[in-house]
């Protein structure tokens, strides 16, 4: 099983969910000796411009005209990141909330390997979702409580985005293990412990034995 795990905080080691994450991956392990996991850090990634020829170029998809060859080069970034993207078999992401979202890291990522032709294509005007047979854990960090019927929970983007958005391009076997409340210090231990329980029993279960993927081909 190859993993990506991307991690969105730039916390590293004092970061809540990536101590969640790698428990989840740490288990995950004891299950599959043959576990690959690369990690991309997009705080230390230097990730393609999205400016310029780029976002030309992302038209120029959009309309359902071929890249350019003056275009081609600046292109050849966006398309190795999407590259390994698609070479992971399942995904983990550590992702804290911030102002209610994700971290603008996170958003930019997104926004270089959601490309059309890539990972979704529009039928007729109808987008046809391309990643298919993936799975994907998403480990969410909160400083408050945003479970059902807290007061914060119409304040939640993080979730809904992460689900529409990896939902769009087909991952949609994702689960969320949610650490809240960690801005409470009297509760922090407890939440941790209670993700960390979590995923594990995530890592535990069934749904996270190797099955073929398909990834279809626009």
């Amino acid at each position: 099983m190859r993993i990506l795990h991307v991690v969105a905080t730039p916390r590293q080691e004092r970061s809540n969910t990536l101590r969640v994450a790698r428990a989840f991956l740490d288990r995950l392990a004891q299950h599959h000796p043959d576990l690959s996991v690369e990690e991309l850090n997009l705080f230390h990634a230097d990730l393609p411009a999205l400016a310029g020829d780029n976002i030309d170029t992302k038209y120029t998809l959009m309309a359902g005209q071929p890249v350019d060859s003056g275009h081609e080069a600046s292109w050849r970034q966006i398309e190795a990141l999407i590259a390994q993207f698609l070479a992971a078999e399942a995904y983990v992401v550590s992702v804290p909330m911030w102002n209610f979202g994700i971290p603008y890291a996170l958003k930019y990522y997104i926004d270089c390997v959601v490309q059309p032709g890539y990972v979704f294509r529009y039928d007729g005007g109808v987008p046809t979702p391309l990643v298919l047979g993936r799975k994907m854990v998403c480990v969410a960090g909160r400083g408050g409580d945003y479970s059902a019927g807290s007061p914060l929970r119409p304040y939640d983007f993080q979730e809904p985005y992460l689900r529409s958005i990896f939902g769009f391009i087909g991952i949609t076997d994702l689960d969320f293990v949610h650490v809240q409340p960690t801005d409470v210090s009297s509760l922090r231990e407890a939440a941790l412990a209670t993700a960390i329980e979590h995923a594990q029993s995530l890592a535990d279960s069934p749904q996270w034995t190797p099955q073929p993927v398909g990834v279809a081909v626009g």
